[in-house]
């Protein structure tokens, strides 16, 4: 077992007896202060977890006095699915979520795991910073306890593999990839021709080493980050997804706060996103030079065209089986337009 993963489970089983011994996670320290957990899978100097941290510096200076915030990387609290299912009860606050896991809880969120859904970095960015794009999204899993509260940087989404370069489409045939928890995803690699093998992330690693997976697809922190370059050595810049990780909120908590309190916690979602999206450029650079020079990864740059028209079936099924994404799909193609990529 890696020294990583033994001290996840060793953390997991300590914060699991806190939040026992708390009431579930509702509980207040000595001072009367509630105790606000995050829980996130990415490692500690991850942009997200850095975004977090900037979260609670933020919300622990300016209602310190009621609150106290506490970030928990690396799965510490569980697995994603774990997690997410933690926020709902509201034994834990808040947790970093995917788009795939949220698509379980509304259909809405199919929009965001469709492929080549952005034209560029520029019109991604341009539209999820609309409300007219998010919100109709975002509003939609209340009824089961959540609520997105802000959107992460996630970087581009590409192949990578261990023993096979990913040139074309017809490379994947037969393959074993992992993709994210969501029946759109299993339909992309079905249209690539791949076999789709859903799964937690932190189960990647050791489904790699043991052969059970050829491959994965994520951007290139996961390499580096969560040590998938040790195993997989040609990443394909095939780009077909730029999608999100976001931030999602128990709702009862967001709607327990006081007006006051609640456009503190407002500036602080800011606070994360735009702290998270600083340091997403640069962490990705770190990752591909350490990728190459040391886990002596090869860096593919296919044609992009062959994979888009592979794909694009998925758009059309999407919008026919869900006709109210039309419009948000409409005004995602409006920024497409705007922001047309170099």
């Amino acid at each position: 077992m890696k020294r990583r993963t033994f001290l996840s489970l060793m953390g997991a089983v300590a914060v699991s007896s806190s939040l026992l011994l708390t009431g579930c996670g509702k509980g207040s320290d000595s001072d009367g202060q509630k105790v606000v957990r995050i829980g996130h899978v990415q490692s500690a100097t991850h942009p997200d977890h850095l975004g977090l941290e900037a979260f609670a510096a933020h919300i622990n200076e300016k209602l310190g006095d009621k609150y106290r915030i506490e970030v928990y990387p690396s799965e510490l609290l569980g697995s994603q699915t774990e997690m997410v299912q933690l926020t709902q009860t509201g034994a834990i606050d808040f947790v970093v979520a995917s788009t795939a896991i949220m698509e379980t809880f509304s259909s809405q969120y199919q929009i965001f795991n469709l492929p080549y859904l952005f034209s560029s970095v520029d019109a991604y960015h341009a539209a999820m910073d609309d409300p007219e794009v998010t919100d109709p999204i975002f509003k939609t899993t209340s009824k089961a306890g959540l609520e997105t509260v802000a959107w992460l940087d996630a970087g581009t989404r590409n192949f990578y593999t261990v023993k096979t370069p990913i040139n074309q489409p017809s490379d994947l045939k037969g393959l074993k990839i992992r993709v994210q928890q969501s029946p759109t995803n299993v339909e992309m690699m079905r249209l690539l021709g791949g076999t789709a093998t859903p799964m937690g992330f932190g189960d990647v690693y050791t489904a790699l080493q043991a052969g059970i997976l050829d491959g994965a697809e994520n951007n290139e922190l996961a390499l580096t980050d969560n040590g998938h370059g040790d195993i997989c050595k040609y990443y394909s810049y095939d780009m077909h997804q730029m999608v999100p990780d976001l931030l999602v909120a128990n709702y009862a908590f967001l709607n327990e706060l006081s007006d006051e309190e609640r456009a503190i916690f407002e500036e602080g979602f800011q606070i994360v996103k735009s702290t998270e999206q600083d340091a997403w450029e640069d962490a990705v650079a770190e990752a591909k030079d350490k990728a190459e020079n040391e886990q002596h990864v090869n860096f593919i740059y296919p044609d992009t065209a062959p994979f888009q028209e592979a794909m694009a079936p998925l758009h059309d099924s999407v919008l026919a089986a869900n006709p109210e994404l039309q419009p948000i799909y409409d005004l995602i193609q409006q920024h497409n337009a705007a922001h047309t990529a170099d």
